[in-house]
C-alpha cells in the first residue's frame, strides 16, 4: 500500500460514487397519508455517501476529491458549491453534458433523530471515467467508492490497485458491481443489512469477503459495538454512547473518517474507534454541516461527545 502520509502533510482521499442534493425537513412525527406537516427546521445541502465522505475527510484535515457525475444543470450548481464550500474538489464526469441530478428528499424525526430518505441514487450510472481518473488516483493516499456509478467505481478500483493503494469499499446494499470491487478492495466497510450473495449474517458475509480476498471488513451496528475480521482474526469495538439527535449522514461520515485515519498511524481498533466517535459526534449535532464546525480533536472524547447534542 502507498505510505501513510508523514506527520504535516494533509493525506489525500479520492472518493468515487454519488452526489445528490439533500432536503432534508425535521418533523414531530412522519405524515400521514394525504397529511400535510409543517417541519420545524430544514436543510438543504450536498449529499450522497462518497460526498459526504468526502467531506468529512477534508473536515479532519484531509485534500479531498469527490469523482461523481452532474453535468450542467442549476441543481448541480448548488451541489458543487455546497462541496467546494467544505473543501471538496470535484471531478465530474459528466461535464458539459445535460442530466438530472438525484434530489434526495430526507425527513429527521425529532425526537430520535432516525431519518428516512426517498432519493433517485445514480440515475444515468452508466456514465463513464473522466480521461484524469488515472491521474487524480495516482496522487490518493486512499481511495473510497460507494458503488454508484459503476464504470467509474470499476475504473479506480482497477487504478488503486496497480498502485497498490487503500480501497475502502463503502458496502451499504449489494450492488451487482460489488462482484467487480471486491477482488480490488483492500477494506470493506459494511451495514449490518450488507449480504454477500448466499451468505446470511454479517460473520458469513464477512468470512466470504475474506476468503475473496479483502484484508479487512468492517460492518456497524450503529450505537451498537463495531465488528472486524481479518484473515486468521476478528473482534468488536465498542461504541461511546451519545444522545442522537440527527442520523442523517452518520454512516458516511464514519466512511470518510475511515479513510482519513487509514492513513495515519494506529492499530485497526484504534481507526476504528475514531471513526466511531466521528460519526457519534455527527449524530448528537442537528443539520447536515454544523457539526462539522465542532470536529476537532478535542471533541472526540468522551466530554466533547456528550457537550456536542444541543441545537446549532
Amino acid at each position: 500500500m502507498n505510505a501513510q502520509a508523514s506527520e504535516g502533510d494533509a493525506p489525500v482521499g479520492v472518493f468515487v460514487g454519488l452526489a445528490t442534493l439533500d432536503v432534508i425537513h425535521r418533523v414531530s412525527a412522519a405524515p400521514a397519508p394525504n397529511e400535510k406537516i409543517t417541519s420545524s427546521a430544514q436543510f438543504v445541502a450536498a449529499g450522497g455517501p462518497a460526498a459526504n465522505a468526502a467531506v468529512t475527510f477534508s473536515a479532519l484535515g484531509g485534500t479531498a476529491v469527490l469523482v461523481t457525475a452532474l453535468g450542467d444543470d442549476p441543481v448541480a450548481e448548488l451541489v458543487k458549491a455546497d462541496l467546494a464550500a467544505f473543501g471538496v474538489r470535484v471531478l465530474d464526469a459528466a461535464l458539459g453534458t445535460r442530466r438530472s441530478v438525484p434530489v434526495s428528499a430526507v425527513t429527521v424525526i425529532e425526537s430520535t433523530g432516525d431519518r428516512s430518505v426517498v432519493s433517485a441514487d445514480a440515475v444515468h450510472s452508466e456514465v463513464p471515467p473522466p480521461e484524469d481518473l488515472e491521474t487524480v488516483v495516482a496522487d490518493a493516499d486512499v481511495v473510497l467508492v460507494d458503488g454508484h456509478h459503476p464504470l467509474i467505481a470499476c475504473a479506480a478500483a482497477e487504478h488503486a490497485a496497480a498502485r497498490v493503494t487503500t480501497l475502502v469499499v463503502d458496502a451499504g446494499r449489494w450492488k451487482p458491481v460489488m462482484s467487480e470491487l471486491i477482488p480490488h478492495a483492500t477494506d470493506m466497510v459494511c451495514s449490518a443489512d450488507f449480504r454477500a450473495p448466499g451468505t446470511s449474517d454479517t460473520a458469513t458475509t464477512a468470512a466470504a469477503l475474506v476468503a475473496a480476498g479483502v484484508h479487512t471488513v468492517v460492518t456497524t451496528h450503529g450505537s451498537e459495538p463495531v465488528e472486524w475480521w481479518t484473515a486468521g482474526s476478528s473482534g468488536s469495538v465498542d461504541v461511546e454512547p451519545v444522545t442522537a439527535v440527527d442520523t442523517v449522514g452518520a454512516g458516511d461520515a464514519f466512511h470518510g473518517a475511515y479513510a482519513y485515519y487509514s492513513t495515519q498511524p494506529g492499530s485497526l481498533a484504534e481507526r476504528i474507534d475514531s471513526s466511531a466517535r466521528v460519526a457519534a459526534l455527527r449524530c448528537s449535532v442537528i443539520g447536515p454541516r454544523a457539526w462539522l464546525h465542532e470536529l476537532s480533536a478535542d471533541t472526540l472524547t468522551n466530554d466533547g461527545l456528550e457537550s456536542g447534542n444541543g441545537e446549532h
